[in-house]
């Protein structure tokens, strides 16, 4: 397996209150094992996404804090600046503070990527989902 390397990570209590008890009626004997095979799905999805070429479709699904100072906006404008592959948006109020946005693309995959990688970034993000398929 290699070196094993010890980190510190934090979490919001909640976060990792539920993470615990999902582990737990998982069977997880340890945390540790739990965020390790999390961290490798993370990292084996992200080199997928990494190798798609090509014209792609299908969609983003972000959830959101909507009461995040300016997030909107950025979230909009980062929309529009790739206006040429967003085919539509859907949104959802959640909750008094949380928004789902849907958006269909159609475009090529690295300017699909981008867009996800913007979203991503954004303080307030707490999910993109990424589903794309070969037309």
């Amino acid at each position: 397996m290699g070196k094993i390397v010890r980190v510190g990570v934090t979490f919001p209590s909640k976060l990792l209150s539920d993470f615990d008890r999902i582990i737990q009626d998982m069977g997880y004997k340890s945390r540790s094992k739990a965020i390790h095979d999390t961290v490798r799905t993370f990292v084996n999805k992200q080199k997928w996404l990494a190798d798609i070429k090509g014209t792609k479709t299908g969609s983003i699904t972000m959830i959101y804090n909507h009461e995040m100072r300016e997030l909107e906006s950025d979230l909009t404008h980062t929309q529009h600046h790739f206006e040429s592959i967003i085919c539509a948006t859907m949104h959802v109020h959640l909750t008094k503070e949380k928004c789902l946005e849907t958006i269909a693309v159609k475009g090529e995959a690295e300017k699909i990527k981008r867009l996800v990688e913007k979203l991503k970034a954004r303080k307030g993000v707490e999910e993109v989902t990424l589903n794309v398929f070969s037309i």
